[in-house]
């Protein structure tokens, strides 16, 4: 077990990447400045963005000048290549990630401070994060996601953080396993907490710490893309531990499976695929559905919500025509 002890007051680095998330950046950057915890630096890299982040964040940094924050501008690389660019920058002790559209609570940085210096075992911290609306607006909604002695097996089927928004890492760890696979950017954080998981524990804070925004402008394709990503995921996991892949693929992507359902709900995408992915978890691990009323519950609404969509088009088809005189 490693034991990595933190000076009194350990420098955070900030990492934000961003692409074309103009709009939403200078809140972003308003609650990294308004922490309880003051000795950070934020980093916050450009992608290639191609709408006004140049002018927007020039403009935001003069009207609030900050010598602890930097914005840097590079080729677009993908989000991936952009956190580990900025990483290799970082001059303090942990990495705190953070997406360009998603809010800290002040107390944020504090609490994990706080959590690395009562654990010097833990590698990774995170917190619980609740879920605003893409105005910014608070759902009421928080994870409850496992928190304490978190198998490595656990990252093949959900990721517990939810968001890199909830990803603080101590620098040493991540410059060690070399980052995030630049080959991926949907299931890249699952797959570097999978890899972090074999070298350190992986433990959470029982207090919500991120406000996270849910975009619901979502597509099909970007869907498909998660899907890409897991199974990237996988194949690089097997390579590494591959009798713990074999025992745990077929459950695993049941549970991924389903999670693609449950988004085709929340995007209100075209039921088909929703039912699409529901069918290839039964056929996946249907023992491991059975056995979770929420998945049971899930199936039915996605059936429900298809069998009334259906229902509504035929009648509208077979409604006859009439005609109105006057």
């Amino acid at each position: 077990m490693i034991t990595m002890h933190l000076t009194p007051n350990p420098l955070i680095s900030v990492i934000i990447p961003s692409f074309n998330s103009a709009h939403l950046l200078p809140e972003t950057i308003a609650s990294v400045q308004a922490q309880t915890y003051s000795h950070w630096e934020l980093l916050i890299i450009n992608d290639g963005s191609t709408d006004d982040t140049d002018r927007i964040i020039s403009h935001y940094l003069q009207t609030h000048p900050d010598d602890r924050i930097q914005f840097i501008s590079k080729p677009n690389g993908g989000v991936s290549n952009t956190r580990n660019f900025g990483a290799n920058l970082a001059k303090g002790d942990i990495i705190a990630f953070l997406d360009a559209d998603d809010r800290w609570l002040s107390h944020n940085l504090e609490c994990h401070i706080e959590h690395f210096k009562s654990n010097p075992t833990i590698g990774i911290s995170f917190g619980h994060v609740e879920f605003m609306t893409a105005t910014g607006e608070s759902t009421g909604k928080t994870t409850h996601c496992q928190l304490h002695q978190i198998p490595t097996h656990h990252f093949l089927y959900t990721n517990p953080t939810v968001t890199t928004s909830n990803l603080v890492v101590r620098t040493a760890l991540f410059k060690q396993l070399n980052g995030f696979d630049e080959s991926i950017n949907h299931s890249e954080d699952m797959e570097f907490l999978f890899r972090a998981s074999q070298y350190q524990p992986i433990e959470g804070i029982d207090r919500v710490l991120v406000q996270y925004r849910i975009q619901t402008t979502g597509l099909s394709s970007t869907l498909e893309k998660m899907e890409q990503g897991w199974e990237h995921l996988m194949t690089r996991a097997h390579h590494t531990n591959p009798n713990l892949v074999d025992r745990h693929y077929n459950p695993a992507q049941a549970a991924h499976l389903q999670y693609l359902a449950r988004q085709t709900l929340r995007l209100d995408l075209p039921t088909q695929q929703g039912i699409d992915y529901i069918h290839r978890a039964w056929l996946a691990h249907w023992p491991s559905i059975l056995r979770n009323p929420r998945s049971i519950l899930m199936t039915i609404a996605l059936y429900s919500k298809h069998l009334s969509a259906k229902y509504l088009n035929n009648t509208q088809l077979s409604r006859p025509l009439t005609k109105h005189f006057t």
